[in-house]
């Protein structure tokens, strides 16, 4: 794959029309191209891809996405659902409103290709200097330069939708193999947790609620089939939900589910629900 440049890439007018129609007062998509006229042009990231090849999707595009997403504390899928439904994204990305935009496992690779080479905190400085130069960053500030904390906001955001998913995947098929043996232990809000398709919220300090709750929703639903349905305990979605959590969370010396920061462990450490994961 091969980057083919867009320099100068201009908003098509009917993506204007509409966006300022619905948005006359902005969004945070839109201030973002307004003021920068976007944060990066595909000629910065030229030394990341061979020279020839099948284009691929504009990485410029990408690392905005990658912003947009840390910025409202969304995750792949959400993003990626911006990107095909959001009139404000089209115009931050100067998309055609028809463009169906790209499949979220795309920014996963991305953000892969990111990680190396300190490249993130190249295409932070670049963008520090367009925002130094509008004014929005002061000389001798506080700010941070580098790039992890962005990486990483968004990584956890994509893993607890994993996670949440799972568990509702899991929920589902035991409800349908023993309907009446839940009962109890599924409470109101589990119901609003895992009802639906996962759907995090924006508050900052939620996500960090979210990992907490749905870790101890987890464990506490792995722990009970383990003890009271050991006939369930070979259904698929389960098997799935306790390799899932295994990945993301581990056990500490108070038997609670903490998040894994470092990443997930080797694949080989797939422990029964009533041992605790080793680290």
């Amino acid at each position: 794959m091969c980057v083919r440049p867009r320099t100068g890439c201009v908003i098509p007018e009917l993506t204007v029309r509409v966006a300022r129609a619905c948005n006359p007062r902005g969004t945070t998509a839109m201030v973002i191209r307004d003021h920068f006229n976007g944060l990066w042009s595909d000629e910065d990231f030229e030394e990341w891809y061979p020279r020839d090849g099948k284009p691929g999707l504009s990485p410029a595009q990408l690392a905005t996405v990658s912003v947009l997403q840390f910025l409202l504390e969304l995750s792949d899928r959400q993003a990626a659902e911006s990107v095909r439904n959001r009139i404000d994204f089209k115009y931050a990305l100067g998309m055609e409103l028809e463009d169906p935009g790209f499949h979220h496992s795309v920014l996963a690779d991305f953000r892969e290709r990111l990680a190396k080479e300190g490249r993130a905190d190249k295409l932070l400085n670049l963008a520090l200097e367009k925002i130094r130069a509008v004014g929005l960053v002061r000389e001798r500030g506080r700010q941070r330069t580098d790039s992890t904390h962005v990486l990483a906001a968004v990584r956890d955001l994509t893993r607890l939708e994993l996670v949440t998913e799972a568990m509702r995947a899991a929920l589902e098929e035991l409800a349908r193999r023993a309907p009446h043996e839940l009962v109890g232990l599924v409470t109101e809000d589990w119901g609003k947790r895992y009802g639906r398709a996962a759907r995090l919220g924006k508050n900052p300090s939620k996500p960090k609620t979210r990992i907490k709750e749905t870790g101890e929703d987890v464990h506490l639903l792995l722990r009970y089939v383990h003890r009271y349905l050991p006939a369930l305990r070979d259904g698929e979605q389960v098997q799935a939900l306790r390799q899932i959590f295994v990945q993301n969370y581990f056990i500490d010396a108070q038997e609670r589910p903490k998040w894994r920061e470092a990443g997930m462990p080797a694949c080989r450490l797939q422990p029964s629900p009533s041992s605790r994961p080793t680290t």
